[in-house]
């Protein structure tokens, strides 16, 4: 998916994070500016549906303006089950990607 706020902000004249920010605020949304940088460049780390509620209010459009989907050959590659990394003067370490909870950091 794809998140496409930018580009439905300034369909309606809305070109700084600021502003809607601002507007998403006398909505009744009150967003950090940490995370409106997230929303506002294109990489949020999460959406509440609460929130894309509102969001869709104020810029008046739907979920499916602000979520685009993207053929999976447009994505990033995958991260790979199996990577090798090469320890000088000694053997690769492998790294299996497993699902669930994550490891400890190496």
């Amino acid at each position: 998916m794809k998140w496409n706020l930018r580009m439905v902000a300034a369909q309606r004249d809305i070109w700084k994070a600021s502003e809607l920010q601002r507007m998403l605020a006398d909505a009744g949304l009150v967003i950090s500016a940490g995370k409106m940088s997230h929303l506002w460049s294109g990489r949020p780390l999460t959406v509440r549906l609460d929130d894309l509620d509102i969001i869709c209010e104020v810029l008046d459009c739907t979920p499916a303006d602000l979520l685009v989907h993207e053929k999976r050959s447009d994505r990033q590659p995958a991260l790979a089950a199996e990577t090798e990394k090469q320890v000088v003067g000694g053997t690769p370490i492998s790294h299996q990607r497993r699902t669930g909870r994550s490891g400890p950091p190496l």
